[in-house]
């Protein structure tokens, strides 16, 4: 599993991929994460799924709790005890190219 430095509040991520277009977050972009914020209902998150990162929507319903796209194209990861996923934050501001 991965651990991120738990000292660095702050960091930048460059995205990689579609799977968050419907949020406005586009391949290229630059994302803030802050790792001192709560991972809450709704947020944005980094999250490391077995190893590698991905950025997605935290959604809790009935009881369980899904990485969620914002893109139709791609299926929310449920999250499970079996799983190995790591948060490392939440996104808090965005960065496009213009």
């Amino acid at each position: 599993s991965v651990h991120p430095n738990k000292n660095l509040s702050n960091f930048f991520l460059k995205v990689s991929g579609d799977s968050m277009n419907g949020a406005g977050i586009y391949d290229g972009d630059l994302l803030l994460v802050d790792r001192s914020l709560d991972a809450t209902n709704g947020k944005i998150i980094i999250a490391a799924v077995h190893g590698e990162l991905t950025v997605k929507c935290l959604i809790e319903k009935n009881k369980k709790k899904y990485l969620a796209p914002e893109n139709q194209k791609y299926r929310p990861i449920e999250i499970t005890e079996e799983q190995d996923i790591v948060v490392w934050g939440v996104v808090t501001n965005v960065i496009h190219k213009v």
